[in-house]
């Protein structure tokens, strides 16, 4: 498993570009969501990607508390189309957790979630703290994780 995180400033142009791609063909195209996918939170944040032969297959953006949210929250979060139903986006929220709990001692973790994954969310200790709301025509919760070890 090639699991890897980079600052910002770590990307190269070539695996920016994957990122951004990849984001835009799921996000934007896929989800046929026209939005502002740059949003100048990439620069303050961490980039977790999961590749196989060099392509990326999993991501998640990582953003720092006081960015976005007072609390560090997990974004962006992405599995590939060919590459879904391998159990990657399970690993990817395992991973995103285990980073922002340990490398940033956080006493929680927030995350915009789209309500269709609020389960899947769930399944990792998150808890909605909004209603459903409308967000660039999709359905979205705010969700939050309390760290138990704290």
């Amino acid at each position: 498993m090639d699991w890897k995180t980079y600052y910002f400033e770590e990307l190269t142009a070539k695996k920016l570009y994957e990122v951004l791609k990849l984001r835009v063909d799921v996000f934007v195209v896929e989800q046929n969501c026209p939005y502002p996918e740059l949003d100048n939170l990439d620069q303050q944040s961490i980039h977790l990607l999961y590749s196989e032969n060099g392509v990326i297959q999993a991501y998640a953006r990582l953003v720092p508390g006081g960015v976005k949210y007072d609390l560090p929250s997990i974004g962006r979060v992405i599995v590939r189309q060919e590459a879904r139903g391998r159990g990657l986006a399970k690993q990817l929220l395992e991973h995103s957790i285990d980073y922002i709990l340990t490398e940033w001692k956080a006493p929680a973790i927030q995350l915009q979630g789209q309500v269709y994954l609020q389960e899947f969310y769930q399944s990792f200790g998150f808890q909605p703290i909004s209603e459903s709301y409308d967000e660039d025509g999709i359905p979205h919760v705010d969700m939050k994780l309390t760290n138990s070890k704290m």
